[in-house]
């Protein structure tokens, strides 16, 4: 057994590249940035903040979505596959890239801003979580038995006249 899945939290590096395939098949690319923060070692020594790039692909419904509300500066939250493959450049020369193919899409933090003409009066920024799936094929389930639901089972608990006297007064 083994697993290929990427989990990553950051912010988009810049507006995505939406296309659309033959087919009519949309397709998003664009770069998430995430950061280590600096931090000092207990020996004094400092560690300085480390930013990784990585390259991002969303397919069909998650490219409709990229393409409506992610922007440079966006906070995502992403899962997916990590998938290489090789291209040639402008030059000739054979490069690899890696790239996560995102299943699982979180728009993290503010609402998008409505544009002037359209806000009929000034409302508070709320924090919000939208999560996209790629759809997938169902999975076959099969039937669970369907069992009787029991009754509850009170015990032994006293009655009124089981209590002390000073209650019953």
């Amino acid at each position: 057994m083994s697993i290929n899945r990427i989990t990553l939290l950051g912010n988009v590096g810049g507006d995505p590249d939406v296309r659309v395939l033959d087919g009519g098949v949309k397709v998003a690319s664009f770069t998430l940035a995430t950061t280590e923060k600096s931090y000092t070692k207990r020996d004094g020594t400092v560690m300085p903040e480390r930013t990784e790039w990585h390259n991002i692909v969303l397919w069909r419904g998650l490219a409709d979505i990229a393409e409506k509300y992610i922007k440079k500066g966006t906070k995502l939250y992403i899962e997916g596959p990590l998938r290489t493959r090789s291209y040639e450049d402008r030059n000739g020369v054979k490069q690899r890239i890696a790239e996560v193919y995102a299943d699982n899409l979180e728009l993290l933090g503010s609402q998008p801003q409505q544009p002037q003409a359209q806000q009929m009066a000034p409302a508070p920024v709320q924090q919000t979580t939208q999560a996209y799936r790629q759809p997938t094929a169902p999975s076959y389930q099969p039937a669970q038995p369907i069992s009787q639901p029991q009754q509850p089972n009170y015990g032994n608990y006293p009655t009124a006249d089981d209590l002390p006297p000073f209650f019953n007064q």
